[in-house]
């Protein structure tokens, strides 16, 4: 191999590890240990459970831990910005669908979600669980149509490394 083919080759090779590595510590708000503090009912349902309050996840690197309908092994974590129409696997904006004059910013607002976008976390679990940050202390999901709260344990607000 040529030489300068060699050396670009390095130095792509470089540049791409660095990206990921800078992603990687950029994208680890969400680990640590999470207390379900809430449930509410979604928008889009009318009624209510509690049974996961007090229960706790923990987001690792290697692995959700919690309750069955939140626990994963070797989740595949990417962080995206959504809008309020994605939100809970996209039921504001189906609402809005179903109802022109049903705006997914609103109902977003009405369970918490102030703002244009937020941060959700995609596991890639079987689970199909998306977490959705409200504030850097405050995440929801949806599960069997309730909107169940986290809020981060404080002992963990230091967890930030890889």
């Amino acid at each position: 191999m040529p030489r300068a083919t060699w050396l670009r080759s390095a130095y792509l090779a470089a540049l791409s590890l660095l990206m990921i590595s800078s992603t990687r510590a950029a994208d680890v708000f969400y680990r640590g240990t999470w207390k379900i503090v809430s449930a509410e009912v979604a928008p889009w349902w009318t009624e209510q459970t509690k049974e996961l309050i007090g229960k706790t996840v923990i987001f690792t690197a290697k692995s959700i831990a919690g309750p069955r309908a939140a626990a994963c092994r070797d989740p595949r974590y990417k962080v995206r910005d959504y809008p309020a129409y994605y939100l809970f696997q996209g039921l504001f904006g189906e609402m809005h669908d179903r109802d022109k004059s049903v705006d997914p910013v609103k109902v977003a607002a009405s369970v918490g979600f102030h703002g244009s976008k937020w941060k959700t976390l995609e596991t890639g679990c079987a689970t199909e669980l998306d977490f959705h940050f409200i504030d850097p202390t405050t995440a929801a999901f949806g599960l069997n149509n309730y909107i169940y709260k986290m809020k981060k344990q404080p002992s963990d607000t230091h967890l930030v490394a890889p």
